[in-house]
């Protein structure tokens, strides 16, 4: 048998060992599918698309007074009347966003201007007051509500779950995985088969590329029966830049798992690379609530990039020629990942 022929079944064979290993590991199972199905339920229903809260107003001052009565019938917020002791507590504690002092001279509003709500209910109330004060506006206007395709919560978060999720099980299914089968004493054995630690490495990525497709199509369907999100750009693209998402971590894995011979040492180094992207690159939250000087070396981390790049296609319709920043990150971090675990790689 030629050398040639050799190459392609040593590969083969190393990704069918690869698979069996992964379906005797029932817990990954949950990992990779359920535990992510459950996320997107429990924090798509914890953050599901419903009417703004109204703002609550503390209202502080004599029955009598005009000011207060119009507060207290008002369907715009919530208002109660309290003593001044009471409501400076209800604000101190966040329990009320602004306190509303009616005196016969006039208004006092007491609230925290860094708190956003604050803000909103000051002018709310305000509105209500001059309103019933009897306030003409000059300019008449109109209110048209509309809901965006790819503006709710769960829009935002599902591709942010599929990047979390590609993370967890490329890191933990290839690097992880390696660094036990050095444990176990597994890898002397392969030391001495004629196979190339290139093919090796590269079996781990492949077949963890098979469950690539399987593992986004859950979530993309689980979303769309229990929330009716959508894919605005092409399915291909969106799996084009899973795909790269996947090398990406894969090959930042496989340089942990090159050397490490604990499991205790490589549970220490996936959280040590995984932690701060999931603070950082905007899973649940955007990182644009960071400072903007931060926001360069952000982009810049793959779990990032491929959150943008999902979301860009999913609630932008982006096609892969708008997304060659977020490819060009994760294809560096794949290439550089995967050349320097090949060059440290070692069997024992």
């Amino acid at each position: 048998m030629t050398n040639s022929t050799q190459v392609p079944i040593a590969l083969i064979e190393l990704i069918r060992a690869r698979l069996r290993e992964f379906f005797r590991e029932k817990g990954i199972i949950f990992w990779v599918f359920v535990f992510p199905l459950l996320m997107a339920f429990g924090l798509g229903i914890a953050f599901r698309s419903k009417p703004m809260d109204l703002p609550r107003v503390a209202v502080v001052g004599d029955a009598d007074n005009p000011h207060m009565h119009g507060l207290l019938t008002s369907r715009e917020l919530l208002a109660s009347s309290l003593s001044l002791p009471e409501a400076a507590s209800e604000l101190a504690h966040a329990k009320v966003d602004l306190v509303v002092q009616c005196e016969l001279t006039g208004v006092t509003y007491r609230y925290d201007r860094l708190q956003e709500k604050s803000v909103w209910a000051r002018a709310v109330a305000d509105r209500v007051i001059q309103t019933a004060a009897g306030r003409n506006d000059p300019v008449a206007t109109q209110i048209s509500l509309i809901s965006e395709l790819g503006s709710r919560y769960i829009d935002y978060l599902l591709p942010g779950l599929i990047a979390m999720n590609i993370m967890g099980t490329s890191m933990w299914g290839v690097g992880y995985n390696l660094v036990l089968a050095r444990k176990r004493k597994l890898l002397r054995r392969y030391a001495v088969t004629p196979m190339k630690r290139s093919h090796f490495l590269l079996s781990y990525f492949i077949s963890r590329s098979l469950f690539l497709a399987l593992e986004v199509g859950v979530l993309l369907v689980f979303g769309r029966i229990l929330f009716g999100t959508l894919v605005q750009g092409s399915y291909g693209s969106l799996f084009v830049v899973a795909f790269f998402g996947a090398a990406s971590f894969a090959g930042i894995s496989l340089l942990i798992g090159a050397r490490i011979e604990n499991t205790e040492s490589a549970n220490g180094w996936m959280n040590l690379v995984q932690l701060p992207m999931w603070v950082l690159s905007g899973t649940f939250f955007s990182y644009e609530r960071f400072p903007s000087y931060f926001h360069r070396p952000i982009r810049c981390l793959p779990m990032t990039a491929l959150a943008d790049g999902l979301r860009a296609v999913c609630n932008q319709g982006a096609g892969l020629t708008q997304l060659h920043f977020e490819l060009t990150v994760m294809a560096v971090w794949g290439l550089v990942g995967y050349a320097l675990a090949l060059r440290w790689f070692r069997w024992q």
